[in-house]
């Protein structure tokens, strides 16, 4: 697959900042070539639940420039250079579902991935969890849809169509900091 010629201008444009191995800022990229280049950067994954311990989960758009069409977290991006992580995960969160909520930092990890248009997800990439009951109001330039699901129905959905699922989630669903996370949205009641 190949990304369009709008596409690449469009992130193009977008600067990310470049990390080492222990998350120390070691530059900024234009983020098609921190993806291109395979640059380890700064990333984001947001999980929002629901008091009965229910992820919010986005159909990412089709038209994004990689994993488009595919299930994920609430909310995942890039904080921009000279961007708190803190501001940049409100940020985009309103930018992308249309809410902001209240979010606090679970942990964070490391991946590689390359995907079939070339483009390859080196991150290391904070983990946050917050608590929502509406719905959200989706930007469709980011987001085709997205669904409450509990997280033994999503485990047991990604292990029979793991291909529906981006990387970064199917990841960080296994971690005991995720289940945690639903589980204390349950005792807020």
């Amino acid at each position: 697959m190949q990304l369009g010629a709008k596409i690449v201008n469009e992130i193009a444009q977008e600067h990310i900042i470049l990390v080492d191995e222990n998350d120390n800022n070691i530059g900024v990229a234009e983020k098609i070539s921190a993806h291109v280049n395979a640059q380890m950067h700064r990333a984001f994954s947001i999980f929002v639940f629901n008091s009965k311990g229910e992820l919010m989960l986005q159909k990412r758009a089709k038209k994004k420039y990689h994993c488009g069409g595919l299930w994920s977290n609430t909310c995942c991006s890039h904080p921009r250079p000279n961007e708190p992580i803190e501001r940049g995960i409100h940020r985009r969160l309103r930018e992308e579902m249309g809410f902001d909520c209240p979010l606090e930092e679970k942990f964070s990890f490391k991946y590689k991935i390359t995907f079939d248009n070339g483009l390859t997800e080196n991150e290391y990439d904070h983990v946050f969890a917050g608590k929502y009951e509406n719905n959200p109001v989706l930007n469709p330039a980011e987001a085709d849809g997205w669904r409450w699901i509990s997280l033994p129905e999503l485990k047991s959905d990604i292990k029979k169509n793991h291909n529906r699922y981006t990387h970064w989630l199917k990841i960080a669903i296994n971690c005991p900091q995720i289940n945690e996370s639903a589980t204390n949205n349950t005792n807020d009641k």
